[in-house]
């Protein structure tokens, strides 16, 4: 049964790994691998050296802010207000409304906003103007960007990410409940003593593959976000790379840049896998 699932890690995943050479080298792609130049460290010294990189890097560290600290706790918040809905059928309900934008692609969730949004006939700007405001330019504005960029991850993944935290919930054994009213525990103290603590050691897991992905964000959703007016606070390395990578060609560097995020990645998985088994935690291994 895990078959397949190792196939596709060891064939997409670990194989491509080998290319990461070409990041020491001034790859050629009618060359190959074996006839391109030596290059050594030139493109990681490059990288650290662009004016560029401190830019890149903030506006990383602040998307990915936005992910673990506004982001990570909505879908554990609404696994436990699912958890205490009695009726079946408005939690089937709701729990589907939620889910079904995680089905959609980044391309339809921008165009969603992009249309209640823009400035020329979008809803939202007209409701404004109605009311005697001035319209928003909010898709291009530099100061909304990252507003729009966290509502559409809530608003696109929160559902998807309380399946988890749904299904360690109802793991949890009954008895528990049963002696805490016994001890005169309300709902919200049950909450508190019983589920949070027994669906921990799940929230410690994800939260430790959450920090591995500080630096890959994904391409997609920010690039459909990039324009020339907002770039200064949305280019990210995911967008660099393809920008420097594909369009101009520069792919010794583009893969340094991408070797550079993954051993960022993996710094901080097993950093904050050892400080959770510090803590008592059983950690990711």
């Amino acid at each position: 049964m895990i078959l397949p699932g190792l196939l596709y890690f060891l064939i997409f995943k670990y194989v491509p790994m080998a290319g990461i050479i070409i990041a020491f080298q001034d790859y050629q792609p009618f060359l190959g691998i074996a006839g391109s130049e030596w290059a050594g460290l030139k493109h990681f010294e490059r990288l650290f050296t662009e004016p560029t990189f401190f830019m890149l890097l903030k506006n990383t560290l602040i998307f990915f802010a936005l992910n673990l600290f506004i982001f990570f706790p909505i879908p554990i918040i609404v696994a436990l207000m699912l958890n205490e809905v009695r009726m079946k059928a408005f939690k089937g309900a709701v729990q589907t409304i939620i889910y079904i934008p995680h089905f959609m692609s980044w391309v339809i969730i921008v165009s969603i906003f992009y249309v209640f949004l823009t400035v020329d006939g979008g809803i939202v700007n007209e409701v404004i103007a109605r009311m005697g405001g001035e319209k928003v330019d909010f898709l291009t504005s530099p100061d909304w960007t990252r507003t729009l960029y966290i509502t559409q991850v809530i608003w696109k993944e929160m559902g998807w990410s309380t399946i988890i935290y749904l299904a360690a919930v109802t793991a949890v054994d009954p008895q528990l409940y049963e002696a805490a009213k016994i001890d005169g525990a309300n709902r919200l103290r049950q909450i508190w003593h019983v589920t949070l603590p027994a669906i921990r050691p799940v929230i410690i897991i994800l939260l430790i593959l959450k920090i591995g992905q500080t630096l890959d964000l994904g391409f997609e959703h920010v690039y459909l976000l990039l324009n020339s007016l907002n770039r200064e606070v949305a280019e990210i390395f995911d967008t660099y790379v393809y920008t420097a990578g594909l369009k101009n060609g520069q792919l010794s560097y583009s893969t340094a840049v991408g070797v550079f995020k993954g051993l960022v990645g993996l710094v901080l998985v097993i950093g904050a896998n050892k400080l959770a088994k510090k803590f008592g935690e059983d950690g990711l291994y």
